[in-house]
């Protein structure tokens, strides 16, 4: 059978793809297998057009939580919302939230997301007590830091390609209130930003500044800061609830495009405090506003977008981020969604984990066609030259050599995948390096 639904959320590449179950999983399938979550990776990582997927939702449950451990099993396909649901009524939060809910717990590991306390917490992965994982060989293995722990490594970050993940056992925190105390100050330009953050991650749980793209000059790299912590006295927070508003079909044109965006940045930047406020403010508007609009990402029109994501060293992060946003605005492109954050010096269980230590800069772009390609091309140039890296799930067009020059370790986590599981990213990326060794292989060997 087929499905139109089972498409990333970037929507550029929209095919139909053949839906399996489990029990077909064996070698030798031509396409091979994916396991698909919720569809929240922005690009190809969750596709595989040339084979078939698993729907890892349907019949998905919580099966266990303990609440006096913060211990929680679940089935792969259950949502990070099901679990807040779930767990903050007995005073319990995600240790790691990524910015949306709507991802399953499969999804979570198996892409090893991030939040906005990376400089507290690290990763997801850090969370992750065990999980069961079946291969094509038929075999049901259970992973953690004690037992398989090559592939429970491998499989954090893994992008669903070690296995299919079953049932996984998370670590939740405790926390006096799932809502949050929010301080919020606008900075005139990006020194202001890099100026605060080292006090500001010093002192906060959370941490994440938007950024006005389209400003220039003195003003390059304004934006707003909003620093949180789990509020003492916060009170019940509400559950998870359905969608305030909808984006019911794409418009026939991009309408995040400069014009409305120059606007929105102007009066959100104008609304602004200009110096320090702090109040409570809901869980589900600080950790996951765009949650409250479905299909949102519609917005960029019927070509759909490119996120591009990427993480570049400290001690080059102002020069870094001053040149990437400059380049954006060389090409004439405006970013929705620009968001900055640092990342920490905890180490991700995971063998191919996107964050390392740094700051990280999120650019959304409307797709135009060749004009958005040249430019992100151009931004790969200044994440390299700077000693950076790019989001694989976040991508769906980065060349082989910047996966190289992202991923050194490709080569451990091809010798880890299944060889039943493959997807379009790891098709036009690893393996295509792969086969690019092969003829030097043989002429070594020759």
């Amino acid at each position: 059978m087929t499905s139109p639904d089972f498409d990333s959320w970037g929507r550029v590449q929209r095919r139909n793809r053949a839906v399996a179950h489990p029990s077909d999983f064996r070698p030798g399938v031509a396409g091979g297998f994916l396991p698909f979550g919720n569809g929240r990776s922005y690009g190809d990582s969750c596709h595989n057009d040339q084979g078939r997927l698993f729907a890892m939702r349907p019949g998905a449950a919580i099966s266990a939580f303990d609440p006096e451990t913060g211990v929680l099993t679940a089935d792969a396909g259950v949502l990070l919302s099901e679990i807040l649901a779930l767990v903050m009524p007995h005073g319990f939060f995600l240790e790691v939230t990524p910015g949306t809910a709507q991802v399953t717990l499969g999804g979570a590991i198996a892409n090893d997301v991030h939040g906005k306390n990376h400089h507290r917490r690290g990763t997801f992965g850090g969370s992750v007590v065990c999980f069961t994982l079946m291969g094509s060989d038929g075999g049901n293995r259970l992973c953690s830091p004690e037992s398989n722990t090559d592939l429970f490594e491998a499989t954090i970050g893994g992008m669903g390609l070690t296995g299919i993940i079953e049932q996984a056992s998370i670590r939740l925190m405790r926390v006096p209130s799932a809502n949050v105390r929010q301080t919020a100050v606008r900075f005139s330009d990006i020194d202001g930003y890099f100026d605060a953050i080292d006090a500001i991650d010093a002192k906060h749980e959370y941490s994440v500044a938007w950024i006005d793209q389209l400003a220039r000059g003195g003003n390059l790299g304004r934006g707003v800061l909003m620093a949180g912590d789990h509020a003492e006295d916060g009170g019940a927070a509400k559950p998870p609830s359905a969608p305030r508003l909808a984006v019911p079909f794409s418009p026939p044109v991009n309408m995040l495009n400069r014009l409305t965006l120059k606007a929105f940045n102007a009066l959100y930047y104008g609304r602004a405090p200009s110096q320090p406020k702090t109040g409570i403010v809901p869980w589900s508007s600080y950790f996951h506003p765009l949650d409250a609009i479905t299909g949102w990402n519609r917005l960029y029109g019927p070509r759909g977008l490119f996120q591009h994501q990427s993480v570049y060293p400290a001690d080059r992060a102002r020069e870094t981020t001053i040149a990437l946003i400059e380049c954006a605005q060389k090409h004439g492109a405006a970013s929705f969604l620009t968001v900055l954050k640092r990342f920490g010096e905890t180490r991700s269980p995971g063998l191919m984990s996107f964050p390392r230590p740094g700051f990280t800069l999120t650019l959304d772009f409307a797709n135009s066609g060749d004009r958005t390609l040249r430019m992100l091309d151009a931004l790969d140039e200044i994440v390299i030259a700077a000693g950076g890296a790019l989001n694989p799930y976040k991508d769906q067009r980065m060349s082989p050599a910047m996966f190289e020059a992202s991923f050194p370790q490709w080569r451990e986590m091809e010798a880890m995948r299944d060889p039943a599981l493959v997807s379009d990213f790891w098709r036009r990326t690893a393996m295509v390096l792969n086969h690019e060794l092969q003829p030097q292989r043989h002429a070594a060997s020759a």
